[in-house]
């Protein structure tokens, strides 16, 4: 909690969570980066020293530059907290900048925007590490659906807002401030203020132009951030090391796989994983024949290695969905990434007509529909034991540990699916409990988490050992969820 207080007053410093971009007025400048680009990475240690030594915006301190500094610099801890908020990121985003030949310093603009956060949602409904709203992120590329937001991904975002810049710093003249101005507030309104100031005689520098306070505080806090990087010995400041090198690379994976089993397989927590991959709204990956993940570069090797057995032994095979008023069909088959065929095949429906709370059966991958119920099923929920399932389904655990390859006294691993016996999966669906991970959501509070996914509140805090109900974004959660 205490660290959650002393990085919270600078979070308020520094977001600016109202962001305003706007679709430019005619078609944005399709401009492609270099192919080849020159590599960096012996030459500099951090990529402080990379930006310092790069960077050539050097503008004159003035009293708003100096005021943010000062602000910054209240507490050397929280300087390098935030800081350290881009490791993951930084590095991926001096390389786009390279590409592009912007500025080093637009590496930056991160810190401004959302505090290096990809998890920052605005109260203006910005997203991501680079604050994107609806429109600008279409025309750039970015989709998102019920199973992923390419805005909350951090290394796709960079690529389309890196993209953006470049279109801005074309579109006004190579003006770093004024590129940076209209990214915040758009590029039309930004250049209609220099048309006002020049019928006025007046000039076309930022600082000359009639912009909102949000606009107007967005660059000095901005250049504040390169002052103290340039001059950390003038404050007497040790900035924290963040090596010059690549540290995360993408894979792709070829089947859907749950957030929780797939980091313990890579070794790494459900945190580490979802900061990469903040795309990922749910607690698995979308039902796509094609996933880009990203992983620690250290963790590649392996995964290559071994992703056969993990999808061996971790299919995801369907979730259920309760019918609520409005559903159809084509509703549902889009928001899961299904076919409506597929829908009709597993739940055995003759007609298109769904009944308020029905039940329907989902799978979750675009392979045959008939592989979706080979067995009746069970989800290994905590407490569960081969001595009180065989109980419950009326079968020796001798039976059940036979079936799934295990020995009488193998622990059951929470949230695999053991093969009960070939009756209708259906006389079981009041027996589906999956522990799932959940990431939290700027605005999410324990409570609309507790109604999205229909559990006891008090069962969320238990499993969860929370001391108190404050949430923050970012933080992963563990649910015990039913599956109907």
């Amino acid at each position: 909690m205490e660290r959650l207080l002393l990085i919270s007053t600078l979070t308020v410093i520094i977001s600016s969570c109202a962001n305003q971009q706007i679709i430019p007025a005619e078609p944005y400048i399709d401009i492609e980066p270099d192919v080849i680009t020159e590599n960096f990475e012996e030459d500099y240690k951090t990529v402080w020293e990379r930006i310092s030594r790069e960077g050539n915006l050097n503008y004159p301190l003035n009293d708003e530059i100096n005021h943010y500094v000062q602000s910054y610099l209240k507490e050397d801890a929280k300087i390098n907290e935030l800081l350290l908020k881009a490791k993951p990121f930084i590095y991926e985003i001096l390389e786009e900048i390279d590409k592009y030949h912007l500025p080093i310093e637009f590496a930056l603009i991160p810190f401004v925007e959302s505090s290096y956060d990809p998890f920052s949602v605005s109260p203006s409904g910005a997203i991501g590490l680079w604050q994107f709203m609806p429109a600008t992120a279409r025309v750039y590329g970015l989709r998102w659906s019920w199973w992923k937001d390419d805005r909350h991904n951090p290394f796709l975002s960079t690529k389309a807002a890196i993209k953006y810049l470049a279109y801005l710093y074309n579109r006004f003249n190579k003006d770093p401030l004024l590129a940076i101005a209209a990214y915040n507030a758009g590029p039309t309104f930004i250049e209609k203020q220099i048309k006002l100031n020049k019928r006025k005689g007046l000039s076309g520098d930022f600082y000359a132009l009639n912009v909102s306070k949000q606009t107007e505080n967005h660059i000095p806090k901005f250049l504040a951030l390169i002052e103290i990087i340039n001059n950390p010995d003038l404050y007497s400041l040790e900035l924290p090391i963040i090596t010059n090198e690549k540290s995360v690379q993408s894979v792709k994976v070829s089947n859907q796989f749950e957030i929780l089993t797939f980091s313990e397989f890579l070794g790494i927590t459900p945190e580490e994983f979802y900061t990469l991959n903040t795309g990922f709204t749910k607690w698995a990956s979308p039902p796509s024949a094609s996933i880009e993940v990203y992983l620690p570069i250290n963790k590649v090797e392996f995964f290559l290695a071994s992703q056969e057995m993990y999808f061996l032994n971790h299919q995801m095979r369907w979730v259920t969905h309760k019918v609520e008023k409005g559903d159809s069909l084509w509703k549902i088959a889009s928001q899961y990434d299904v076919s409506v065929d597929d829908l009709k095949v597993v739940n055995t429906l003759n007609n298109d007509l769904l009944s308020l709370n029905q039940i329907i059966l989902v799978p979750l991958s675009h392979e045959s529909a008939t592989l979706f119920i080979p067995y009746q099923a069970h989800i290994v929920s905590e407490g569960d034991t081969l001595w009180a399932l065989g109980e419950k389904y009326g079968i020796s655990p001798s039976t059940i540990a036979s079936k799934n390859g295990l020995n009488l006294t193998s622990s059951l691993q929470i949230g695999k699916k053991l093969n009960i016996g070939n009756k209708s999966i259906y006389r079981t669906l009041e027996a589906k409990q999956r522990t799932i991970l959940y990431s939290v959501k700027q605005g999410d509070t324990l409570f609309r988490i507790a109604d999205i996914f229909n559990v006891d509140i008090n069962e969320i805090r238990k499993i969860n050992n929370l001391e108190n109900d404050f949430l923050e974004p970012g933080q992963v959660i563990k649910l015990v969820i039913s599956l109907i």
